[in-house]
């Protein structure tokens, strides 16, 4: 099995921004797994806050190069325990290595990945398209740019309830609010009620993540459901969210890949928690594994190809909301 790495910057339509940063670039880096004359693919996305770098993914993975050449012969899950000591201080290169080896599995036995696990569709869910903080003006034009039934709106602002009401007179879409760790407790409590108004459905992630007293003092008293992100990161953090949110947002990158975020979600489900994937900015070849995950998830957040102003690859496309996969097996991605 050879192992191909490469580095890519995805530039975006627009400036990108949330509670914390604005991003106009987002680097990446695309793993292929090739066995014979069948090719597999992944990515994963640099992020300042999980302190991860495309150089760091790429030397992390040449470290245990021989490793992986030699191996493809196991099962994903196999696959995935024999590289997780390896690579469990860097799970996003651990993603892009784990969603690579799933597609090629895949398409080695010459189904799509999600009938593979024997999936069914027919019910999956729409994927929302985020609108990042900028001047509401700005915010107002991105949402009649792509029309859309559904919007993710980055939050942490000090006119957040404002915004919310201003973009509703633009929009009768499903509205879902992303405050990546801006608020307060109280704040939280209170926004939540002015939302419920504007037809929000959820929150996501409105506390810093380790504050877990204040996430079961909100679960207590808000008037919306509660998702967490940030303070999901790992299998273990799932039954830790019990008690504390409504539900929880399963990154890939920040997981390890399909494989332990497929076990995340049936335990979720256990908790009976609520089930959603988001996409970190990435392009369609993460976007097209997470897609895989759709007939399980009650949520998902997958519009990074959206958002950027050239792919780089081709796999599922979206029509108002909808996740059309491609042809062909595995993911179905195909670099350009």
């Amino acid at each position: 099995m050879e192992l191909i790495l490469k580095a890519y910057d995805l530039k975006l339509k627009h400036t990108f921004t949330i509670s914390r940063k604005s991003i106009d670039v987002q680097p990446c880096v695309i793993v292929t797994l090739i066995d014979g004359e069948f090719s597999g693919f992944g990515e994963a996305s640099s992020n300042p806050y999980y302190n991860i770098t495309v150089p760091m993914m790429i030397a992390d993975l040449e470290k245990i190069r021989p490793i992986i050449e030699t191996s493809g012969t196991e099962t994903p899950e196999g696959f995935w325990a024999k590289i997780y000591p390896y690579l469990k201080d860097n799970l996003f290169a651990l993603c892009a290595l784990d969603n690579a080896y799933n597609d090629l599995y895949a398409r080695k036995k010459g189904k799509k990945l999600y009938e593979l696990w024997n999936y069914t569709t027919e019910n999956n869910p729409l994927t929302d398209y985020t609108i990042g903080i900028a001047p509401i003006e700005k915010m107002v034009a991105k949402m009649e740019e792509l029309p859309w039934p559904i919007y993710k709106i980055k939050l942490g602002t000090e006119e957040d309830i404002a915004i919310v009401k201003t973009l509703r007179q633009h929009s009768n879409a499903i509205f879902r609010i992303d405050a990546n760790c801006g608020w307060g407790v109280d704040e939280t409590i209170q926004n939540s009620i002015a939302l419920k108004k504007l037809g929000v459905e959820f929150l996501e992630q409105p506390l810093k993540a380790d504050d877990w007293e204040g996430h079961k003092e909100v679960y207590k008293h808000s008037a919306l459901p509660i998702i967490a992100d940030e303070s999901c990161i790992k299998e273990e953090d799932v039954a830790k969210c019990y008690h504390h949110f409504h539900g929880v947002n399963i990154k890939l990158a920040k997981c390890g890949g399909l494989t332990p975020g497929r076990r995340m979600i049936q335990e979720a489900k256990r908790l009976g928690l609520r089930t959603m994937a988001g996409c970190m900015t990435e392009s369609t070849v993460g976007i097209s594994a997470i897609a895989q995950l759709l007939p399980e998830l009650d949520y998902v957040d997958m519009d990074g190809p959206l958002l950027l102003s050239e792919d780089i690859a081709r796999g599922v496309t979206m029509e108002f909301g909808k996740i059309n996969y491609a042809n062909g097996s595995g993911t179905g991605v195909e670099l350009l």
